[in-house]
């Protein structure tokens, strides 16, 4: 026979009924558990929430605070307790709700002690190997930390010399200077760029996926956010004839976010609409509010190239570029989506793309608002937005 699976942790009791709590105390015990019961639910919250035990047993059916009640507010104190329910053969369909509530599994009534000790076995099983992965998810946390601080340090620096040094060189040529040289020197001073770029979005993308990026929740507002976006690419719409349209309304409710986040999400999504632009083209920011699911949708339309419907999906892979005839030749590192779905999706939100071949591309970002706020032409829905 197997050794059971050991545990440091102490293994806690709720239920109202003396007998069960001692037959399961003397059950476990015996195969070297430690065990604390207690006959209510408030008197064993305060009890986990001093010694943040691996497993919890817990009757469902209880006077005062029911076992439902119990795995709810278990569930809000983020511990990696897994629980077991109790349950009559009245009540197992409660048990069944309970599971979906977070209950690893559950024990029906009446149950022998060997019953007991091989469910609990599997619950301490799930227990290691849910803080093994908790582990191994924060030293993967602080390795990409550390690697990130490397490349910061150790290919920014250095690259970024290169460029200037190149930068001198073509200032300081003359007249006389053959026509290749001077090419070669620009292709390099370009590709270098670009990879300066590729480390700037993978350092952003590996700070979105360690929560380092949108940290904040505050309130923000897209029509501020809007105007200076497009304030600061006014210039790049220019070099391309591109006509750049705000339609975001006054009034418009705060969404909850990271601004600093938020910024980027809509700079990279309005420089992508002035590149994959045709020239003479509009990029067009608008804006919705809604009261069914308290969210603001923020569109960014275009009437540039489009997206193929077989490429419509990988979008936002990282490093995936939309290729065809006339998106040759644009400068890009194939991350600003992905890093745009990452900060949605880090501030419960979402992204989503509609489009169409030579007809332009809308991506829609949709976020929580701010449930105050209310707007005079609320209607309730958020219809499709944007349009070129």
């Amino acid at each position: 026979m197997n050794e059971p699976p050991k545990m440091n942790e102490p293994i806690i009791v709720i239920d109202d009924d003396e007998t069960m709590r001692r037959a399961c105390r003397a059950a476990l015990r015996r195969t070297g558990y430690q065990v604390e019961t207690y006959a209510d639910g408030p008197s064993g919250l305060k009890r986990i929430e001093e010694v943040r035990p691996g497993v919890l047993i817990v009757d469902l059916k209880m006077p005062g605070m029911s076992g439902m009640e119990v795995i709810a507010q278990l569930k809000a104190m983020d511990t990696d307790t897994v629980i077991v329910v109790i349950t009559g053969f009245a009540t197992v369909g409660t048990a069944v709700e309970a599971m979906k509530a977070g209950a690893y599994d559950f024990i029906p009534k009446p149950f022998t002690a060997e019953e007991l000790r091989a469910i609990i076995a599997r619950a301490v099983e799930r227990y290691h190997l849910s803080t093994e992965a908790k582990r191994l998810r924060a030293e993967k946390e602080h390795q990409t930390r550390k690697f990130i601080t490397f490349v910061s340090h150790q290919l920014q620096s250095p690259l970024g010399a290169v460029r200037q040094y190149l930068d001198v060189m073509l200032h300081q040529m003359g007249d006389d200077t053959p026509v290749k040289q001077r090419e070669w020197i620009d292709r390099s001073r370009r590709k270098i760029g670009l990879m300066l770029e590729i480390i700037a979005d993978w350092l952003t993308l590996s700070k979105v996926e360690g929560g380092q990026l949108a940290t904040e929740r505050t309130l923000v507002r897209w029509q501020d956010l809007v105007v200076k976006t497009l304030d600061g690419l006014e210039i790049s719409a220019q070099e391309k004839q591109v006509t750049l349209r705000n339609e975001v309304p006054d009034g418009l409710p705060a969404v909850v976010g990271d601004e600093s986040a938020l910024r980027m999400l809509l700079a990279n999504l309005v420089n992508n609409a002035i590149k994959y632009n045709r020239d003479g083209g509009r990029v067009t920011v608008a804006a919705k509010a809604s009261s069914v699911d308290q969210t603001v949708a923020l569109s960014v339309s275009d009437t540039g190239v489009g997206i193929a419907p077989e490429q419509q999906p990988h979008v936002f892979e990282e490093f995936y570029r939309v290729k065809n005839g006339s998106t040759e030749g644009t400068s890009g590192t194939g991350m600003g989506l992905p890093i745009c779905k990452k900060i949605a999706e880090e501030l419960d939100g979402r992204i989503t793309l509609s489009s169409e071949p030579g007809r332009g591309s809308t991506f829609t970002v949709v976020l929580p608002r701010d449930p105050k706020e209310k707007t005079p032409d609320e209607h309730g829905e958020v219809p499709q937005l944007g349009g070129a």
